[in-house]
């Protein structure tokens, strides 16, 4: 049996005498803390495209968008799906995250999320539109309904 010992982040865990370095995840939305816990990987979609965060990744500050968020913890995969935010890097393997909404693929709600998507589409086709602000908005509300769709349908195979 694997050998845990608990740890402060940063600090390295043996595991049958390997060890392996954590990285510190606060991730926060508007209604509540998300997350709080050591991982060992965070990989997320930025506007610059996915990345992997790994422990003694350099200092970052980045913009995320919507998409799917996976983190390894003791070598079990945790599938999210993220809204926009932003996610920073500190020195010392300490990541926070603030993003506009965030679920696991458990409480993904399917059947709302084709609502969403429905409605977002027509208004989409038959509105026309008197500012920017209101297109992108629309545009973002698509986005993330079709965001946790794709996620849910690929994690929730019988």
């Amino acid at each position: 049996m694997p050998r845990r010992l608990r740890n402060a982040p940063g600090q390295c865990i043996a595991l049958r005498g390997a060890y392996l370095m954590s990285i510190h995840l606060k991730m926060f939305t508007p209604e509540r803390t998300m997350y709080d816990a050591d991982v060992e990987q965070i990989t997320l979609p930025t506007m610059d495209g996915e990345i992997t965060i790994l422990p003694h990744h350099i200092p970052l500050v980045s913009v995320v968008r919507a998409g799917e968020m996976r983190v390894i913890k003791e070598g079990a995969e945790i599938p999210m799906i993220v809204a926009g935010g932003f996610i920073e890097v500190k020195p010392g393997n300490q990541v926070q995250l603030l993003v506009d909404a965030a679920e696991r693929v458990e409480e993904i709600d399917v059947e709302r999320a084709e609502q969403a998507r429905a409605r977002a589409e027509e208004y989409l086709r038959e509105k026309k539109f008197e500012s920017d602000v209101e297109f992108t908005a629309l545009q973002t509300q698509l986005e993330r309904a079709l965001s946790r769709i794709r996620i849910a349908k690929k994690y929730r195979r019988s």
